[in-house]
């Protein structure tokens, strides 16, 4: 385990000390944020549930979901592994609207996860861990609101990518996980982050970067920038506060 790692364990399990509580609850997809995020949780020795929530899922990262459940509970005693299946919940749902905005299912399709895991989270006098990291989702909001956001800590939410990476090797996260092209899972067609945002993640930490005003080895180009800003702009309002209305006190 590198030091990044060994620091965010610790931060977890104080977290969950100082808040007396005694259950992790991580939604996994196969992706290399949750299997991180929920092998940093298994790290603390505390009670881990890791819980894996297919809706109609694409074949390859549903069999990456249940393999790091699998290597999970065999590393770790303190780590137990369910598969809730929400595919006749999402149907009854979706069957409810006449549209079929598929935008607006895919992030239903979050949002019925989210509410599962605090369901279970509930249940067991626990917290529901983010898996979100700097760059997706307090980079350009690339993640659902009320869905893949609503969460009650954010480990990873001060990393890059590079950085999740990294620590997935450090922790022995499975090869095929490491390797596998970074997806939301909320598509039927399997699309890629890439193919959605339309920018490698490490393209995306550099004009990050750039934006920033930071100092970086590799200068991000023109358009590398314009894709970046163009993605972050409209999602800004998912990191920002909800907007209150002050109402001055001479008004009644």
């Amino acid at each position: 385990m590198n030091k990044r790692a060994k620091y965010i364990t610790n931060w977890i399990h104080d977290y969950v000390d100082e808040h007396k509580l005694s259950t992790l609850v991580i939604g996994i997809s196969g992706g290399i944020d949750s299997s991180v995020v929920s092998t940093l949780c298994a790290e603390t020795g505390l009670s881990t549930k890791v819980i894996s929530m297919p809706i109609h899922q694409n074949a390859e990262q549903n069999n990456l979901s249940g393999a790091h459940g699998e290597w999970l509970t065999t590393k770790y005693s303190n780590v137990t592994h369910s598969v809730i299946n929400l595919d006749s919940v999402f149907e009854e749902f979706a069957g409810c609207f006449d549209s079929e905005d598929l935008l607006a299912l895919a992030n239903s399709r979050a949002r019925l996860r989210m509410t599962t895991l605090y369901q279970v989270a509930q249940m067991n006098n626990g917290l529901v861990v983010g898996t979100g990291n700097k760059v997706e989702d307090f980079g350009v909001g690339f993640y659902t609101k009320y869905g893949d956001g609503g969460v009650d800590i954010s480990p990873i939410a001060d990393c890059y990518k590079t950085q999740v990476w990294n620590m997935g090797r450090s922790l022995g996260v499975l090869q095929e996980i490491i390797d596998a092209a970074p997806t939301d899972g909320l598509w039927d067609d399997g699309r890629t982050d890439e193919d959605q945002i339309g920018m490698t993640y490490q393209e995306l930490e550099r004009a990050m970067m750039v934006d920033n005003g930071m100092p970086n080895y590799y200068a991000a180009t023109t358009k590398m920038l314009e894709t970046y800003r163009n993605f972050r702009i409209p999602n800004l309002h998912k990191m920002q506060p909800i907007p209150v209305c002050m109402v001055p006190e001479e008004i009644e």
